[in-house]
């Protein structure tokens, strides 16, 4: 998985993306399940390019109704949702602040809190738009 998403892979780096902030910069016009099921899709495709990477896709419980069934997760891609009353910002910070110390961690937002607290807890931010011009090029 690349760092800037430019083409260089680093292995054992854990990407976590925060879902419904790249979704909505990329496929706003599309209903919640198809921005999730594009976003997927896309990075299903990059995470079978960089088997030695993790990637964790968060999005908000509280964009959606009730709790998707069976959002079908891509191969090294891991879906999760917030809890009730959370924020995925919150579940964000709490990933990154969960990984050990040296571990390579980006955080794919455009919300500038979740970038900063990321950044201070050693996470390397990366724009929304950066992956999703990736992502557009795969």
């Amino acid at each position: 998985m690349a760092t800037g998403f430019a083409g260089d892979v680093v292995p054992g780096v854990h990407v976590i993306v925060d879902g419904y902030n790249v979704t909505k910069r990329g496929y706003g016009s599309l209903t919640l399940q198809a921005q999730r099921a594009r976003l997927l899709s896309g990075l299903g495709a990059l995470a079978g390019r960089a088997p030695e990477s993790e990637i964790t896709v968060v999005f908000d419980a509280t964009a959606v109704t009730a709790r998707p069934v069976g959002v079908a997760a891509p191969r090294g891609v891991r879906v999760l949702f917030s809890r009730s009353g959370q924020l995925a910002d919150e579940e964000i910070v709490r990933l990154v602040r969960a990984e050990p110390v040296g571990r390579p961690v980006v955080v794919v937002t455009s919300d500038r809190e979740v970038a900063d607290t990321s950044r201070r807890s050693g996470a390397r931010p990366v724009p929304s738009a950066a992956l999703l011009a990736r992502l557009d090029r795969s």
